[in-house]
């Protein structure tokens, strides 16, 4: 069976970069073992297949190159934009199907795409001991230890090990000691973001607080991905985090807009957006998303 899958980057930034991801648009009759074999031969860190479905306008699965993942940002992105392009959907909402639950997307005419998350769970505490380890795993000496920032488990979707570092620039990742730490901890992989020498959210609109830009970088060699440019799922549950650890002290209703900068070291300055609904310091609500590069989609097809 023949399969168009279509390469688009995703949470492009001014100078470019993104992430890229697959999309195979039409997935209809394909087994799990296709799916899996032609994420491994497409070999981006996620490819998306849509499917009908019963629930939603959508069903999408996403597919590492090593097994299936519950939700993706990035690709969740990159099929709607992709989807958009090819004139199969219109600007608009949508709502698909995924392993996470069924999840709002909207399509915005200037090719913007947001994408609903579930609410922020939090994850059981990390001890000092598993901190020094996962520290090591990143060849740094010591655990960062500033304010209120600790590592802690957050899922939006997909649990990730939040670690707040001083400088993304004195990471060393050793990809094995990250691969067994995350599967002890059953995460996906480390979200790893430098601590913002002052993190304070602005009211810029009565309904509106904007946060200065906050840089990151992303690990997660326990499902085939060594570093990655831009994570949705992830930068949402890095901003549950970073509003649960202080920007609740300046917003206690309205909306919160973030701004993740991530891809630097690897040469893809990425661009992410998130966006989230607070009401008397409880988050009702998280977005993330952001824009693709529309010059570059092009079709390539899996033969199976």
């Amino acid at each position: 069976m023949n399969k168009k899958v279509y390469e688009i980057r995703a949470f492009v930034s001014e100078s470019g970069g993104g992430n890229p991801a697959g999309v195979v648009p039409d997935a209809e009759g394909l087994t799990d073992e296709a799916m899996q074999a032609i994420a491994k031969r497409v070999g981006f860190s996620e490819t998306a297949f849509v499917l009908p479905s019963t629930r939603a306008d959508f069903k999408v699965r996403f597919f590492t190159p090593t097994e299936e993942v519950a939700l993706c940002g990035h690709a969740t992105i990159g099929t709607f934009s992709a989807m958009a392009q090819l004139k199969k959907i219109l600007p608009g909402s949508y709502t698909q199907e995924t392993q996470a639950g069924v999840l709002e997307t909207r399509v915005y005419d200037d090719g913007t795409v947001l994408m609903d998350q579930v609410r922020p769970i939090y994850g059981e505490p990390i001890d000092g001991a598993t901190e020094m380890r996962v520290a090591a795993s990143l060849s740094l000496a010591s655990p960062c230890k500033i304010g209120p920032y600790k590592m802690e488990i957050v899922s939006t979707g997909l649990r990730d090990l939040m670690v707040p570092v001083e400088s993304l620039e004195e990471i060393v990742p050793n990809a094995e000691a990250i691969s067994m730490l995350s599967d002890a901890l059953d995460v996906t992989g480390y979200h790893v973001f430098e601590v913002p020498e002052t993190l304070q959210a602005v009211q810029s609109h009565p309904e509106f607080w904007t946060v200065p830009d906050v840089f990151c970088r992303n690990f997660a060699p326990l499902y085939g991905i060594p570093e990655e440019s831009a994570t949705g799922t992830s930068n949402g549950a890095l901003a549950c985090y970073l509003y649960q650890n202080g920007l609740k002290d300046d917003v206690k209703t309205g909306t919160v807009r973030m701004t993740f900068r991530q891809g630097l070291q690897m040469g893809s300055p990425s661009k992410i957006e998130a966006e989230l609904v607070v009401s008397e310091g409880e988050i009702l609500s998280v977005k993330v998303g952001g824009k693709t590069d529309i010059p570059k989609l092009s079709g390539v097809y899996a033969h199976d």
